[in-house]
């Protein structure tokens, strides 16, 4: 038993240990102006949250959620603000960045000249974009616990879901940043990520839209994440979180499959 148990948790640590190592070649790389950058994505959400909101919330008034429950409308885009910090986090990380090392920088090249193999880059690249997600998330979850949006126990508990968010699209983008030939196609990414902003049930209920295309919005993987998180925070979660959390789940272990088998195309040829 242990001869073939132990083979398999060696492996494990080494592909571990070898992820973390590429992850603290991003932190040891990080220059002071980078700075400005994690605070600008951290700013926009939040901008957002006020304006529209807050703002414009005044003027909405409370809604009526699903489950009959009655909130403000700040409570009620908060949730799917966090979500987008989230996403906006991880994605400036595993796509633009990951891309330029990936490209023109020519950094893993000499990287899988190493013992470290691609799954390996893509796991430690995944964890330096969740070190910048999780940042965003617990920064805006104090923001919301301030404004009597949420309360600490369930910003805590919507902590982990906002990491597993973030995970899951830091695989997305990775995957997708693979087929990428030029700067000139993260144009289809910026819209991409717009529309999903817009279109998943960000500022109105998703029952608003018509059936088809809120069967569509349903499917989106932003809309899992602002479902998932606007449960926890505002203690409205039912069975259909487990759905959530299984969507999220099969995107990150889809994305960093399609991402370590891409990588080994591009690398290895």
């Amino acid at each position: 038993m242990v001869t073939l148990v132990l083979p398999r948790l060696v492996g494990l640590t080494d592909t571990s240990r070898r992820a973390a190592s590429v992850t603290a070649r991003n932190v040891a790389a990080l220059h002071s102006v980078y700075w400005l950058l994690l605070v600008s994505g951290f700013v926009e959400p939040l901008l957002y949250l006020l304006s529209i909101g807050v703002g414009v919330g005044a003027m909405v008034g409370d809604l009526t959620l699903a489950g009959g429950r009655v909130v403000s409308y700040a409570a009620f885009v908060a949730p799917a603000m966090l979500a987008s910090s989230a996403m906006t986090g991880a994605l400036a990380e595993t796509t633009f960045n990951f891309f330029g090392k990936f490209k023109y920088m020519r950094l893993y090249d000499g990287v899988i000249a190493t013992p470290v193999r691609p799954v390996e880059i893509a796991l430690g690249e995944l964890g330096w974009a969740m070190l910048r997600g999780t940042t965003y998330s617990a920064a805006f979850l104090g923001v919301m616990v301030a404004m009597g949006l949420t309360d600490v126990g369930r910003a805590l508990l919507a902590l982990p879901a906002a990491v597993l968010v973030g995970f899951a699209f830091g695989a997305l983008g990775m995957a997708v940043s693979t087929f990428m030939r030029g700067w000139q196609d993260f144009d289809l990414v910026g819209s991409a990520q717009f529309t999903l902003f817009l279109f998943s049930g960000t500022f109105v209920p998703a029952e608003t839209y018509p059936v088809v295309l809120r069967w569509l919005v349903e499917a989106t993987p932003l809309y899992r994440a602002v479902h998932l998180l606007r449960g926890v925070t505002l203690d409205t979660a039912d069975a259909t979180w487990l759905l959530d959390v299984a969507y999220l789940l099969v995107v990150l272990v889809g994305g960093v499959a399609v991402t370590s088998r891409r990588m080994a195309r591009l690398l290895y040829r």
